[in-house]
């Protein structure tokens, strides 16, 4: 078993028992993309998603135009709202772990089977420039 692999499973089963601890709920936001297989690869994504969050909300999804990539395939892009009772490290442990589980890796191909960036915490945010990107602009609006 790998370190990761034991990382996601305490952190699906603090989840599941964090109630009895009493912890702090905590606000997220998640960004969501793909340019590979694009729509199998959200929807794996978002079951994964569901299974690790509390009170999960998905907002639609968008096509986008790539930036900065040497392939020319679209992104397929989404936001995710929802709350967690784990530390953002951890969460973004168990976010990396969810992208290498789904066929992520760091080749330099340009393949993202899939991309999950963790762009708030409560009132933190994180991934500055994706936050003026106008897909992420257009699907707050959603949240």
């Amino acid at each position: 078993m790998t370190f990761s692999f034991i990382v996601f499973l305490l952190f699906t089963f603090f989840r599941n028992f964090a109630f009895v601890m009493n912890q702090k709920e905590h606000q997220v936001i998640i960004s969501l993309a793909s340019n590979y297989n694009q729509e199998a690869n959200m929807v794996a994504a978002r079951e994964q998603l569901k299974q690790l969050l509390k009170e999960v909300y998905f907002t639609s999804s968008i096509w986008t135009e790539p930036i900065h990539s040497i392939r020319q395939e679209q992104y397929l892009n989404q936001l995710c709202k929802a709350k967690t009772s784990f530390s953002f490290n951890l969460l973004e442990e168990v976010l990396k772990e969810v992208e290498k589980r789904l066929g992520r890796t760091h080749n330099e191909d340009g393949i993202v089977a899939i991309d999950l960036d963790l762009l708030a915490y409560d009132d933190e945010r994180y991934h500055l420039r994706d936050w003026d990107r106008n897909y992420v602009k257009n699907l707050l609006n959603e949240l």
